[in-house]
């Protein structure tokens, strides 16, 4: 997986919400974990290697424990934690020279298999054999990442060996580099007499990666701004260039970057570090010698006066307005990341800068109507040796660029001068300890992405972990000079030359520019060919799909087994209670470290049916417009400073035994310190009684924001609005699914955001708040410290009081309702609760097959089938869940993939039972489809072992027993109804998928003519589908 482009202007500030399903699971105080790391001395020798380093870093409750290999030279940090689902990563420096991808192809071919497990793609197999609660890899621009997660100890040490031996003893054999890199093939491998093409995983994949704008702009702005080094070519590998690397450089740049030497390993969680370092060093690490690796990025040389340059991207087809489609920023370069304290400063500048209505660039810029958002990559960026500032607008006319530019130079003139409010200050203080506090699942995962930059240029990682030092320095250095920030502001900005105006605008031309290109590339190629060439390449060709179609021998991988999954679930003890009258209230005591967390959510079912499509609008802007006495800057400032985020957004929720029944509504969701929670549940009670709806001006910032940011998701969730436009007429929830979350609710929001008027839009909203911000079909959660629970009880009993109830009683818009109680009690008893689901159904429904071709300006296809079949409790839908990993992994996944050359695709069930066949930056299209149909024939074939069953419910067990967050727990029997029974039940079903199980549920749902299926595919215009009236093309 290729990484381009920033983070967020400070990686400990992402954006928190309550409903975060983000990383991290602690407890109330460390224990073990950390007190066994400090008994480690400096200079202790554990099993080759020498502790350097012990430090405590309570505030994340952790303790760092720095190490080196001493026959290496190889640098090694554990940071042990209470936490079960323990990490590993190594990351090497890699610094490619050129733009043909050598890093990106590498950390695919190293997967493919390696000394010790020969097999055809163990990392692909791993998934199947093991518990992992993540696996991947990531090619940044100056280092390459191989991660892994899992709480069970027996398969952590299966996963490192598999790790180790890919990344330092991999086969790379050139069928491998020919498959996943790229290669030279006839259209139709069997067939001589079809045209020669360009194939492979990673050709596709970039290829898909620059249909995306704002990656496009991103990546030119990293290598103009930064054109000495490795940073002036594209690590992932332009799809022109990719072509010019050869399985000789490929193998070369291993040797030169994959050595000890040049790596830093990671681990992170509760178990023993003795046993890590044992496997580390005897499975790979004692076979090597010490080198000086020659990957070091020299600084960026400073410039003595600033630089322009302008770049084109294809049009924007879903873009509010054609003639405003034009990207500038102006960028600066700042220092080494590697100062840790001045980074940190500057990463907090730069969210005083950028971040929300208060901030000087958000009144500036955003506010300025020019544009629809800021332009890509804003803010601090910190993933290269020399970090850089970048500030500017999107969807502009190109006219307005030199007035972009002048804000710009005004802003940071102004920002000089007077400086910023204590109160922002004060409230980006405060979102950094809720920061610390929160907990997430990924944690691990999250800590190694966070210190990878820094530590890959020999920055100290534990430095950078110590928060609670670098805030004290930082409120020390604000106390003794009030003017700090401006100064930095001063230097950085205002005084400095390194920087760089980078505008890009569309070109009508641009994807037939670019194909021409790859079409003369590939011409030149065929050419330079010999008689013998072709002749090799036809033979290679029919190798590799010999290869790709025989069975690998994967009796070599190590593999947990069946009996190694727990056979019961831990239970979740909630209370169910009424507050204020008949509001339920679910009540999840959890240790959330001094955090509560409120949810509630409001029905739908009285909404006339013309608001429903601005449902997600008005969800957008709620807690974005004023409310009470707040205008919406003084809003904003009090959400940052009393709490971790709100956020409200539209919920379609899947029956669990009913397919053709659903719950409509919007969820709540937030977050605060114990100690703010009269603040917060005050703020909600504003909102749900005095929403301000008349500010016209910020409404039409905040559509056009809107609007920018779902035209600009479509390159990275293709297959999903693929998927949801796939099942719209499967159940009846499958229209509302596609109204709020599909290219409809897309193209609705690129109409409002044309709109020179929007009062009628706006006059919307108060009309959808009458139906919504009630107390009438309503109910709550809360999870919480137990000493926080009973006053976070009371608050949220101040605050249903406070709210109001409907008038006059509100019939619902759809007749056809049912009330469904809901199971309740301690520990998932059966016993019904005051929660009762009123469900949505409709008796006349008949689903129907429709198929949709949209068609957007991309070189690549996003494909989705849909088929209508059983809902959760149903006995087969548990069959269905192993089959589609089974059909992903031993059919989709070589047919799709390695044939095919699309970067993703498989199956998989939701628990709405629809069943999804899918492909991701696809190069095919009608194949992709015919693909799908050979899936379900070998599905019904029975074609497959009881260690294929196997390995699947292993697959499907790492999701079903995934860590869950302290603030995610309960959230089944809240939103959906589940009980820790129904999903225990449900586990059983899982164990007991038979053989005959799955050759059944196949020929019962999946084959033509048994259920109704959906298609939808996004991309290119295509010339078969065209021509065929059973599709409609969009």
């Amino acid at each position: 997986m290729w990484r381009c482009g920033g983070r967020p202007s400070l990686a400990v500030l992402r954006r928190l919400t309550g409903g975060s399903t983000q990383p991290k699971i602690w407890r109330e105080k460390s224990d073990n974990a950390c007190e066994r790391a400090l008994q480690y001395k400096v200079g202790d020798k554990i099993h080759g290697f020498t502790i350097n380093q012990v430090t405590s870093v309570p505030e994340l409750f952790l303790t760092a424990v720095k190490l080196s290999h001493d026959a290496t030279g190889a640098r090694y940090l554990h940071l042990a934690r209470e936490d079960t689902n323990n990490l590993f990563s190594v990351q090497f420096r890699t610094t490619p020279m050129d733009s043909t991808g050598v890093p990106h192809i590498l950390e695919h071919t190293v997967l493919c298999g390696s000394e010790k497990y020969p097999c055809r793609d163990p990392f692909f197999k791993m998934l199947n054999r093991s518990l992992s609660t993540f696996m991947n890899a990531f090619t940044a621009s100056d280092y390459t990442m191989y991660p892994f997660s899992t709480q069970n100890p027996k398969d952590f040490q299966n996963l490192l060996s598999v790790y180790l031996d890919a990344t330092f003893f991999p086969c790379l054999r050139e069928l491998d580099f020919w498959q996943e890199g790229w290669r030279l093939e006839h259209e139709n491998p069997s067939d001589p007499q079809t045209p020669l093409t360009f194939k492979g995983v990673v050709f596709n994949e970039m290829k898909g990666a620059f249909t995306d704008n704002e990656r496009i702009f991103s990546q030119h702005l990293q290598n103009k701004l930064l054109p000495d080094h490795t940073y002036s070519v594209v690590s992932g590998g332009d799809p022109l260039c990719i072509p010019e690397l050869s399985w000789e450089q490929l193998k070369q740049f291993h040797a030169t970057h994959y050595h000890p030497s040049n790596a830093r390993f990671f681990t992170y969680g509760n178990f023993p570090l003795e046993q890590h370092l044992k496997q580390i060093h005897e499975e790979a690490l004692s076979r090597f010698q010490k080198i000086e690796p020659s990957t070091a990025v020299p600084a960026q040389k400073h410039w003595d006066k600033p630089r322009e340059f302008q770049v084109t991207c294809g049009p924007d087809s879903l873009a509010t307005d054609a003639s405003k489609q034009t990207t500038v920023s102006v960028s600066f370069l700042l220092p080494e990341i590697t100062d840790t304290s001045e980074a940190f400063t500057l990463s907090l500048l730069s969210f005083l800068l950028i971040s929300g209505p208060n901030s000087p660039f958000y009144k500036a810029l955003i506010e300025s109507g020019l544009g629809t958002d800021f332009s890509p990559n804003v803010g601090y960026n910190g993933d290269t040796k020399d970090a850089y500032f970048s500030i500017g607008l999107q969807g502009i006319e190109e006219k307005d660029i030199q007035t972009v530019r002048d804000i710009v130079d005004k802003t940071i003139n102004e920002v000089v001068e007077k400086g910023f409010e204590d109160d922002c200050i004060e409230a980006l203080l405060h979102k950094i300890e809720i920061q610390m506090k929160h907990q997430s699942t990924r944690f691990g995962l999250y800590l190694t992405s966070y210190i990878a930059s820094c530590w890959n240029h020999d920055g100290d990682p534990v430095e950078l972990l110590q928060m609670g030092d670098q805030l004290t320095k930082f409120r020390q250095c604000l106390k003794e000079n009030p003017r700090y920030l401006q100064e930095k502001v001063k230097q950085y900005f205002q005084n400095n030359h390194h920087k760089l105006t980078l505008s890009m605008k569309p070109d009508e031309k641009y994807y037939e520019k670019q194909t021409k290109m790859e079409t003369e590339k590939l011409q030149q190629k065929v050419k330079s060919l010999s008689q013998e060439d072709k002749k090799n390449i036809y033979e290679k060709g029919l190798e590799l799909l010999n290869q790709q179609s025989n069975p690998t021998d994967t009796s070599c991988l190590p593999a947990l087994k069946v009996s190694d999954i727990e056979p019961t679930m831990p239970l979740t003890e909630l209370e169910v209670a009424t507050a204020a009258g008949d509001v339920p209230v679910q009540y999840c005591v959890q240790p959330t470290n001094g955090i509560v967390y409120f949810r509630a959510f409001s029905s739908l079912n009285t909404l006339p049916e013309e608001l429903r499509p601005y449902v997600p609008l008005f969800c957008t802007v709620l807690t974005k417009l004023g409310c009470g006495i707040l205008d919406y800057r003084k809003q904003a400032q009090q959400i940052e400073l009393k709490t971790g985020g709100l956020t409200v957004s539209p919920q379609v929720l899947a029956d669990d035994s009913q397919l053709d029944a659903y719950e409509q509504g919007v969820l709540f969701s937030s977050l605060c310190l114990d100690r703010n929670l009269p603040d917060m549940m005050h703020l909600w009670s504003e909102i749900f009684n005095n929403p301000n709806f008349e500010e016209e001006e910020h409404f039409k910032v905040l559509v056009k924001m809107a609007a920018q940011e779902l035209s600009n998701g479509i390159p990275d969730a293709g297959h999903q609005y693929a998927s949801v436009r796939a099942s719209r007429n499967l159940t009846p929830a499958g229209d509302l699914e596609e109204t709020f979350n599909g290219m409809d609710q897309v193209r609705l929001m690129k109409r409002v955001a044309e709109m020179t008027d929007l009062k009628p839009v706006l006059r919307k909203l108060p009309r959808i708040k009458k139906h919504l911000l009630t107390l009438d079909n309503m109910r709550c959660s809360l999870n919480a410290a137990p000493q926080q629970m009973a006053q976070a009880g009371k608050e949220l009993e101040n605050f249903l009081q406070n709210v109001g109830r409907s008038k006059k009683e509100r019939r619902p818009v759809r007749p056809h309702v049912v009330e469904k109680p809901v199971p309740g009690g301690s520990g998932g008893s059966s016993r019904s609760s005051p929660m009762i689901k009123k469900l949505i159904t409709d008796p006349t429904f008949k689903p129907c097959q429709m198929k949709t071709h949209f068609q957007l300006p991309f070189p690549v296809n996003y494909i989705a089938e849909c088929v209508r079949t059983v809902s959760y409790t149903h006995p087969d839908h548990a069959s269905l869940k192993i089959l589609a990993r089974l059909m992903t992994s031993k059919f989709l996944h070589t047919e799709i993939r390695e044939k095919g050359g699309a970067y993703g695709g498989g199956a998989k069930l939701g628990y709405d039972g629809i069943f999804t066949l899918y492909s991701y930056r696809d190069p095919n299209s009608v194949e992709t489809l015919q693909s799908f149909g050979k899936a379900v024939d070998w599905a019904k074939s029975g074609k497959f072992t009881q260690q294929d069953i196997d390995e699947a419910k292993l697959s499907v067990f790492s999701a079903v027993d995934g860590p869950v967050a302290p603030s995610n727990k309960g959230m089944d029997h809240f939103l959906y109804g589940l009980s820790d029974e129904m999903k225990q039940a449900h586990r059983q079903q899982l164990f007991a998928v038979s053989h005959d199980q799955l050759t059944a549920v196949s020929q019962k749902y999946l084959g033509v003519g048994k259920s109704t299926h959906g298609l939808a595919i996004l991309g290119p215009e295509n010339v078969k589908i065209s021509k065929d009236p059973s599709w409609i093309i969009r």
